[in-house]
């Protein structure tokens, strides 16, 4: 035998760029490796011979840590942290006594503390993996070992074994098929954990090895393999088997990788060729990365500021230290000389340097990190017991796997989701049809009665008991004969590669490539027409109770390009027939022109059918005669057997017979969406957070699906399509989109703004603008190379769409056309990626993150979206139908996609909110609290004295201060969580990083720093002429301190009341009684009985007594107190007055709402529920388009192997059961545009819009954002109610006034409207014409800008289109 040493030619393309070195860490010892591999070779059962390579183990280790190696690598990693970093530093320097003016405890025990409880949350988080890693290491197979089949566990697989699969196992390494027990070395897999697709999948064993059946036979074989070294590519292995001097070709159908199952195959033997880290699953899952937030990385950046400002700050006191020790203190040397070893006032200064930095260390006291670490974890467990997160279905609660990135769930802008059992349950329904002009199906009228399911067992005793339809209408045509109708359930008995086992007399169990498919197939077995068995040239039916065997004479398989599939049969009769189904689009076009009335028809009901967000089919045959077969049979077989061109020339032959064809009709079936996904995306859509769907699906699958969840409708301006296979031809067709979305854009707002000279158009352009390039440039040339800068595509106006196909995405994500691809896509409201494999999903994340620095989170629930979840800022897992990789992975965990939307809008959002009012208030009481050291220091020798006593010090921050901002950090909210959901754009300050940023920061400081001033000199100025009743003078040190301390903690606690929103028995407890706790430690520690046990450690003694008793004291302190609050009051009281942000308003409504109407009772989500209940009919989308949906397999059909015969010994899979159709009828107004009207500026629209769901009844669940949802800007809301239209002259509950006549339709916008004063005294809103007479005075339709983004307008009376919301009277009713 002879084996190459050199790379074969055709692998060096793939070697080139495949060529990298193990990781390390992924391994274990034995095989790590130190060279680069350019090819793989490996002999069967020579465990020997294949250990001299030092191939990987079959063990994985997504584990950080052991025992060994946890302390000193966890350490290592969180000193990498600025803070504690510093912290230890300065520990250092309180070791050193000459400069310490503080205990060496008040910094070693809060380090300690912090380091202690990150390692204990690091170590808990490793565990788990570790448990994990074990649970999969420690699985058993069965390995062929000596002639025998031993078990062993999985990190015991080598390279080179030769494994035993059974049916339902997970396959354990990267194995080459080497025989089966179905007939021809064929078995089936599922790749749900690859590649999310739940569809079988065939592979077939070399032929030679196929007949290696026996245990015998297979330890005896010792045929080496030579293939391409490990890497990700799913669908792609390049390989040669050398046996018996003969070689070979492998590919991936000969390939079993590990995360695939084994189904409805008894047996099959496979040599592993990757093993562990080397699978091409292990390739594609990324490496665990340590996530960080926004907030935490400021706070690094913050942390080093200020550590930068405290050494300013002892600069400047030591050298007012070294100035005075000269000027001053040499006058003191004779009695109080300097300590040793100090001998000059330079020495003195330096000393004194270092003693600053100790004592104005509190800037950034270590209790911060362990206050923030409280505070998530607490944000932690109100996610794990949300019970509006739980899924009873599955019994499964949400779950914050981590506690480090809950305020980042604030701040999310891009979503990425996977498809397959995220947005849908993957589940296949026949829901609609039109035969012969005449549709049949579940009515969408949501007046009339529900009708009932029908019951096919009485009809036919071979009926599928899961199948739902309810119109009788079809089963009647089916029953008086109706010709067409037998046609149409004849052909989806016949046209398809469907395999069937009945494993007892009736029950049938039906094997699909798709869930499209069998949903056909088991339709046409419920109506009487059942597909029974196959054999290589005939297929079996039972057509009306009457068994039939037809001749199969050819299938012409399904591809992409071809977009449908075909079957000639001969039926006994011995005539020849064509059956064809696929995409409406290239099936209309290929029938005979007598067609054309009925082809209207149809089509009309194609378009209602993709209107109602299902996939559509359409359905043609054929009559041939024995001539034309027997010429065009020639053709194929020539074809078939054509050595090159092989693909091509099938498809001309196929499309020589698929020509002049009659028509049938169409089919319609249900993707079965999650409940609540339409809802949950246009929420999120409202809330400006962008959807885009990687899925490894088809393209026509995908976008349907997009469509039925409402991420792309038919109002859209434009929907691209990418799907250029070179470079240069998804160059130009990503310049063609954006030069196509420039022109829209300007079309749309062009004429808005004629006349206005300066002023901003809609989408962001000035007119005549320069600067960027391409302002008042016209063609695709110069827009398209080089790209519009981002500002400009960023500012686009319109609603668009990107489809992209895997193929394209490949030379996308290319360094050079990156740019240009990220500038396209995310001027888009929703993209689409195609085609994806698990590293291109990480790899657009990347992107986003490079280039956009926005927040990122990734959504999905298979092994196929590991990778995508650890490269997003947030990974969220779906505990669904494709195992835990997903969760296991995750940052969070739940059981339904619709529960991200209170996941970003509740607890991301009040997380994001807590924290940031949380840390701005820390900053400055610590702000406050430090720098009177600092004034301090000019008036008493710059000696580092501090103003307060030690105790007071270490108790401030851990003590006084400490439980007050934990309970606003925990509990605290700006509105209740409805609210949140009503108003996703309350979303955006989090997104624009609007509420903690470095200008909140310094406000924060200076409002610190300003009551450190007032703090210190209002006491000293008071108290330096003050005396006693007695006559005795308060001016002494420790008069001073208690006062100060005093007001300090009444000003701090002041102002947390000041700052929480939201008052629980928590926060009063904490407050006041942090306030009683600061009394009670004082008086005690300044008590006879502490002095008199400890006299050289407590030395005020009874100084707090004394002062507290003196009324100037308390003066003073009630002085300072409101010198610190008054202005933060005014300026608040100003702001909200003049300026009030939407959370403002929102907050007032509320209020109005609870003083001026009746309570009513209603369960919690019981508006959601009525929204839901207006209509049972199908999601709504204005029609206009058709879609194919017939979602066939990842690679062609099973046709192939059909009519040759290897595959007649088939096993089961069970079709899925049929759930209730999922049913919002509100999404069909929330997505309807309406004429315009009235002229509204673009600022007036879409900016608070309420959300379309979750409404608590008080407000319309309604929104026409047209930012979002392509509306027309100046559109009205319209009502969405379960009344009749005539009852829509109803009031709200909240702000309203009575709807005008028609005549009133000129009254001019800028015109105000005069409102209760009762009802709207408390709070103004400015109006949008600030410049106006009236720019400050409370209007109604200011009220609803704030509100709503949407300016009153009258409405005429006999508008066709439904009325306008009418507002309500300042009369509440």
């Amino acid at each position: 035998m002879t084996i190459p040493k050199d790379i074969p030619e055709k692998w060096f393309p793939l070697v080139l760029s495949l060529k990298r070195k193990k990781q390390k860490g992924l391994n274990g010892a034995k095989s790590k490796k130190r060279w680069t591999e350019e090819e793989r070779k490996v002999r069967a059962n020579d465990r020997e011979y294949n250990e001299k390579f030092q191939y990987a183990s079959n063990c994985i280790m997504t584990s950080k840590y052991n025992i060994v190696t946890f302390l000193p690598v966890n350490l290592f990693e969180q000193f990498q942290e600025v803070a504690n970093t510093y912290f230890l530093f300065l520990l250092i320097l309180q070791l050193i006594p000459q400069i310490s003016s503080l205990s060496w405890f008040t910094t070693i025990v809060p380090l300690a503390l912090v380091l202690t409880i990150t390692a204990v949350k690091d170590a808990t988080d490793d565990y788990f993996r570790h448990k994990s890693d074990n649970q999969v290491n420690n699985r058993q197979s069965q390995v062929l070992i000596r002639g025998s089949l031993q078990n062993e566990k999985w990190m015991n697989v080598r390279v080179g074994d030769i494994v035993k699969l059974e049916n339902k196992q997970f396959v354990a390494a990267d194995l080459l098929l080497l025989s089966s027990s179905e007939p021809h070395g064929l078995c089936y897999i599922e790749t749900a954990e690859l590649d999310g697709e739940t569809n079988m999948k065939v592979r077939q064993s070399v032929s030679v090895t196929s007949e290696l059946g026996n245990q015998n036979n297979l330890a005896s074989f010792d045929g080496e393999v030579v293939c391409e070294p490990p890497n990700n590519k799913l669908d792609r292995f390049c390989g040669t088997l050398y046996w018996r001097d003969k070689k070979y070709t492998l590919t991936n159908q000969n390939m079993l990788l590990r995360g695939c199952v084994l189904r409805n195959t008894e047996a099959c033997y496979g040599l592993v060729i990757f093993a562990g880290p080397d699978t091409k699953l292990m390739q594609n899952s990324g490496r665990t990365k340590f996530k960080r937030t926004s907030i935490d990385r400021l706070m690094n950046t913050l942390v080093l500021w200020i550590f930068g400002f405290l050494v300013c700050m002892g600069v400047i006191l030591a050298v007012g230290n070294a100035v005075w020790e000269r000027e001053v203190g040499s006058l003191f040397q004779s009695y109080l000389p300097w300590d040793p070893p100090v001998d000059n006032f330079l020495f003195s200064a330096f000393l004194s340097f270092w003693s600053y930095v100790i004592i104005l260390n509190t800037v950034v006291p270590i209790s911060l990190y362990v206050s923030v670490e409280v505070i998530r974890l607490g944000h932690s467990y109100f996610i794990n017991w949300d019970q509006d997160m739980f899924c009873s279905l599955c019994n499964t609660a949400a779950e914050a796997r981590t506690t480090t990135l809950n305020e980042e769930l604030g701040q999310v802008e891009y979503i990425f989701s996977d498809k397959t059992g995220t947005l849908t349950q993957n589940i296949m329904s026949f829901n609609k049809c039109s035969i012969n002009g005449q549709t049949y199906g579940e009515g969408t009228d949501p007046l009339a009665p529900q009708p009932k399911r029908l019951d096919f067992t009485l009809f036919n005793p071979l009926a599928d008991l899961d199948f739902c339809f309810y119109d009788d209408t079809l089963l009647e045509s089916v029953k008086v004969g109706d010709a067409h109708t037998h046609k149409f359930f004849r052909l989806l008995s016949l046209c398809h590669t469907v395999m069937s086992e009945e494993k007892s007399e009736g029950e049938l169990v039906y094997k699909a490539q798709s869930p499209d498919e069998g949903a056909l197939v088991t339709a046409a077995r419920n109506f009487g027409f059942v597909f029974r068995s196959r054999t290589p040239g005939t297929i079996t039916t039972t057509e009306m109770g009457r068994p039939v065997t037809y001749t199969l004479l050819a299938i012409l398989d399904f591809n992409n390009i071809r977009k449908r599939m075909s079957v000639i049969v001969r039926n006994p009769e011995g005539r020849i027939r064509l059956y064809c189904k696929g995409a409406d689009t290239v099936l209309l076009e290929r029938l005979h022109p007598c067609n054309q009335e009925l082809t209207n028809v149809t089509s009309d009901h194609l378009n209602e059918y993709a209107a109602d967000g299902l996939r559509t089919l359409a359905l043609a045959y054929r009559d041939l005669s024995e001539d034309e077969w027997e010429a065009w049979s020639e053709s194929h077989r020539y074809a078939d057997k054509a050595v090159s061109c092989r693909e091509e020339r099938l498809a001309d032959a196929y499309e020589q017979i698929e020509q002049d064809m009659m028509l049938l009709g169409a089919t319609a079936i249900e993707d079965k969406l999650q409940e609540g996904v339409p809802e949950t995306i246009a929420v999120l859509s409202l809330a400006n957070i962008k959807i885009w769907v990687l899925t490894g699906d088809k393209q026509e699958t995908a976008v349907n699906i997009g469509y039925s969840c409402k991420m792309l409708t038919d109002d859209m301006t434009e929907v691209f399509i990418i799907c250029g296979h070179t470079v240069q031809s998804v160059r130009q067709e990503l310049g063609r989109a954006r030069e196509r979305m420039i022109e829209l854009s300007r079309t749309r707002d062009g004429g808005k703004e004629e006349g206005m000279e300066g002023c901003f158009m809609g989408n962001g352009f000035r007119e005549g603008q320069e600067g960027d390039g391409t302002g008042g440039r016209e063609g695709g040339k110069q827009l398209q190379c080089p790209p519009p800068s981002s500002n400009l595509m960023d500012n686009i106006s319109g609603e668009f769409a990107l489809v992209i196909n895997g193929h394209s995405l490949a030379h996308a994500l290319e360094a050079d056309m990156e740019t240009e691809f990220v500038s396209t896509a995310c001027a888009c409201k929703a993209v689409i990626c195609c085609r994806v494999t698990p590293l291109q999903k990480a790899q657009v994340v990347e992107l986003i993150k490079k280039h956009k620095k926005a927040v990122t989170l990734a959504i999905g629930d298979g092994a196929n979206d590991v990778s995508m979840i650890k490269s997003a800022h947030i990974g969220v897992g779906i505990s669904g139908q494709e195992g835990i990789q997903a969760v296991l992975a995750s940052d969070y965990s739940f059981s339904q996609f619709r529960f991200l939307q209170r996941l970003l809008l509740v607890h991301g959002r009040w997380s994001y909110l807590r924290m940031c009012r949380f840390l701005c208030y820390f900053f400055y009481k610590n702000f406050a609290f430090t720098m009177v050291h600092f004034w301090f220091g000019f008036f008493c020798g710059f000696s580092a004295q501090t103003v307060y006593d030690q105790y007071f010090i270490t108790l401030y921050n851990i003590v006084y201060t400490s439980l007050p901002v934990l309970a606003m950090g925990i509990f605290d909210q700006d509105v209740p969580d409805q609210r949140s959901l009503e108003y996703p754009k309350l979303y955006e300050p989090g997104q624009l990083n609007l509420l903690f940023n470095k200008r909140e920061f310094f406000i924060c400081i200076a409002q610190g720093i300003y009551t450190s001033v007032v703090l210190f000199f209002v006491p000293c100025a008071v108290l330096s002429d003050a005396t006693q009743s007695t006559g005795v003078p308060l001016a002494d040190y420790q008069t001073f301190a208690v006062t100060t301390a005093t007001a300090l903690v009444i000003v701090v606690s002041v102002q947390i009341a000041l700052d929480t929103g939201f008052w629980t028995v928590i926060n009063h407890v904490f407050v006041w009684g942090s306030l009683g706790l600061f009394f009670s430690i004082m008086l005690a520690l300044h008590s006879q009985t502490l002095f008199m046990i400890f006299p050289n450690q407590f030395h005020f003694v009874g100084s707090a007594q004394n002062t507290l008793l003196q009324p100037v004291v308390w003066l003073t302190i009630a002085l300072a107190t409101a010198i610190c609050i008054v202005p933060v009051l005014a300026f608040r009281f100003l702001k909200v007055d003049l300026k009030p942000q939407l959370s403002d308003t929102v907050r007032y409504t509320q209020l109005v709402r609870q003083k001026k109407r009746k309570p009513v009772d209603r369960s919690e989500g019981g508006a959601c529920r009525g929204l839901g209940s207006v209509s049972e009919g199908r999601l709504g989308a204005r029609g206009g388009s058709r879609r194919s949906g017939y979602a066939f397999a990842h690679q062609e059909g099973f046709g192939e192997l059909i009519t040759s015969g290897k595959n007649m010994r088939l096993s089961s899979l069970a079709l899925a059961n049929f759930a209730s159709r999922h049913s919002s009828g509100w999404i069909d107004t929330l997505r309807r545009k309406k004429p315009t009207h009235a002229h509204t500026t673009p600022s007036a629209s879409g900016e608070s819009s309420p959300a379309p769901s979750c409404v608590s009844g008080s407000v319309p669940a309604l929104s026409n954002s047209s930012s979002v949802l392509g509306g027309s800007q100046d559109t009205p809301i319209e009502e969405e109610t379960g009344a009749a239209p005539a009852q829509n002259t109803q009031t709200l509950p909240a702000l309203s006034t009575q709807t005008p006549p028609a005549s009133e339709d000129a009254t001019p916008q800028g015109s105000t409207q005069a409102v209760d004063a009762g009802i709207l005294t408390p709070a103004a809103v400015r109006s949008r014409g600030g410049d106006s007479p009236g720019g400050w005075t409370i209007t109604l339709g200011s009220m609803q800008e704030a509100l709503f983004g949407w300016k009153a307008r009258a409405t005429a009376s006999n508008s066709p289109r439904p009325p306008s919301v009418p507002m309500e009277s300042s009369q509440i009713e």
